[in-house]
């Protein structure tokens, strides 16, 4: 006759095990929480003081032996510039919460090759992270683009930008492209001037304000005309004055 067996009970997990499986995950997840606070935090004083610099600045700097860049207050700058910017890089700034959609949805269908990125995302780029398309970058970028709509306003978004934005090799922020380019400062800046400067942001290693190429020359008269229409049709009136 067999003899019979008595059946193991499942033996209990201690409790030491299972501190000890869940202690990574306590680890990232403090990690993360320590991130979304740094961003916050971050965003918070960049609200009310100038950066000081950028990730490209800094290497800019470190290529060409210095760079140029004096930071003015959007009140001392000529209200054509701002409306120029931001006529060229994203005339339905006024209409977004940092993510056009319409816009988005247009370069989806007409290929990657079509830039989609508002004028909040291009400052958190600027500000924060590093030039380049890469996946990481664009991730950082889309969760720090509401933030930065939530605690900053539409004026100061504007404000940065121009401020960081690159001109001409080595040249940044408006005050300092007003005076290289025109000699004249930014709150001097008419508004063909200010559009030559605007046709120049998306490539402004190539592209020169002074001397235009043909193409700049018709882009500048371009963005010139949108600075009207923004103007004219209210979409400019959340970063005026």
């Amino acid at each position: 006759m067999a003899k019979k067996t008595t059946p193991r009970k499942p033996r209990r997990t201690s409790k030491a095990a299972t501190a000890s499986k869940r202690r990574p995950l306590r680890h990232v997840t403090r990690a993360l929480v320590a991130f979304a606070g740094a961003i916050v935090l971050s965003v918070g004083v960049y609200s009310v003081l100038p950066p000081p610099t950028t990730p490209y600045i800094l290497s800019e700097g470190v290529r060409l032996g210095g760079i140029r860049r004096d930071w003015v207050s959007a009140d001392t700058i000529a209200p054509e510039a701002l409306q120029a910017v931001v006529a060229a890089e994203d005339a339905n700034f006024c209409l977004h919460w940092g993510f056009d959609m319409a816009q988005l949805r247009a370069a989806i269908q007409e290929g990657a090759d079509r830039g989609a990125s508002t004028l909040t995302q291009q400052t958190v780029k600027n500000v924060w992270l590093w030039q380049g398309r890469s996946w990481p970058r664009k991730a950082l970028e889309a969760l720090m683009t509401p933030v930065v709509e939530a605690m900053w306003s539409k004026r100061r978004i504007v404000e940065v930008y121009i401020n960081v934005a690159e001109f001409d090799e080595g040249i940044f922020g408006i005050e300092a492209a007003a005076q290289h380019h025109f000699g004249v400062r930014a709150a001097d800046l008419t508004l063909r001037q200010a559009s030559l400067l605007a046709a120049v942001l998306p490539n402004p290693k190539e592209r020169q304000a002074v001397s235009p190429s043909s193409f700049v020359d018709r882009r500048a008269r371009a963005i010139a005309d949108g600075a009207a229409t923004i103007r004219a049709d209210g979409r400019a009136r959340c970063f005026a004055r």
